[in-house]
């Protein structure tokens, strides 16, 4: 057990540090290569970007060893401690602070994630569905998909981001849904494996929504979609294992506790969202990209008690 504490906090930490460093190198691109595989390109040149994806991919092996060690429960609540990390890291390396009203959020976020995942405590299920259930599935995911990353683009400054973030998550609870059955697959044998339609699926799944979640980090500051993402990617990768794999959540009185996890989740993103640093964290970007000649002169500079740059 306490392996899977150290190694799941370790994943945690790890998942931070790449989100940060993406975040940062997906911040100095150009507005116009948002959802395009362009800045995918283009950011395949960073290095502190192929090292926030390094940190990635390690954060994904130190929680395969979390999970080996201690049950999903334990390990998933102690996974989302990255908010606590990362948040306050990637405002600090702006040169600003976190004030009551963020810290408020990451904790309602991070907080309202880890009480959801206990109190829903999701069951083993059966390791495939049918395919019409897939077609169905995942043409409602693809549907919600298209509409986040629709109003994301009509909308502006931490909104757009926040948008294109949802769309990132409902394609990486999809992900995790296509991996389950991808992994059953290779129970039965490598051939049965790579002849199945899921796994090919899975890493379509998996370069669409990094394309997204990358244009999520281009489009404004870490605190607007690292939220969105870890509240709602586990949401639906729950929904998919219910209807497709017949797994189970506690009902009964737990489901009080998962109401008031959602409600603490929406509270968190919305003051995330709303935040005086977070806005004046985007106009920092902004001009970090454009150059102060360039910066709108709609766009007014912080003042008063707004937080300023260092």
């Amino acid at each position: 057990m306490l392996i899977a504490v150290v190694t799941a906090l370790g994943a945690g930490l790890s998942f931070a540090a790449g989100g940060v460093l993406q975040q940062h190198a997906a911040s100095t691109r150009p507005e116009r290569e948002a959802l395009s595989f362009r800045l995918i390109l283009d950011l395949a040149r960073q290095r502190i970007w192929l090292l926030g994806i390094g940190f990635a991919f390690l954060s994904y092996a130190l929680e395969g060893v979390a999970l080996s060690f201690g049950p999903l429960v334990l390990v998933q609540p102690l996974i989302v401690t990255e908010l606590l990390f990362a948040l306050p890291i990637s405002v600090r390396w702006r040169g600003m602070h976190m004030s009551w009203r963020e810290w408020l959020g990451t904790v309602s976020v991070g907080g309202g994630l880890a009480l959801g995942l206990i109190c829903a405590a999701p069951g083993a299920g059966r390791p495939q569905a049918a395919i019409g259930q897939w077609v169905i599935a995942l043409s409602v995911a693809a549907g919600a998909t298209l509409v986040a990353v629709s109003v994301g683009r009509r909308r502006h400054g931490p909104l757009r981001s926040s948008m294109y973030a949802l769309a990132a998550a409902f394609v990486f609870g999809s992900q995790a849904a296509l991996f389950k059955a991808a992994v059953a697959r290779f129970e039965l044998g490598i051939a049965p494996a790579f002849e199945s339609w899921e796994l090919y699926a899975m890493s379509a799944a998996a370069i669409v929504g990094l394309l997204l979640v990358q244009s999520a980090y281009e489009s404004g500051p870490l605190a607007t979609s690292m939220p969105v993402v870890d509240a709602v990617d586990p949401t639906v990768a729950i929904v998919f294992g219910i209807l497709l794999f017949h797994e189970h959540i506690r009902t009964g009185s737990w489901l009080v506790g998962i109401v008031v996890a959602i409600a603490m989740l929406l509270t968190g993103i919305f003051l995330l969202d709303t935040s005086p640093v977070i806005q004046c964290l985007q106009r920092a970007e902004r001009q970090q990209r454009a150059g102060p000649a360039q910066l709108s002169p709609s766009t007014p500079p912080p003042q008063g008690r707004e937080p300023k740059l260092a």
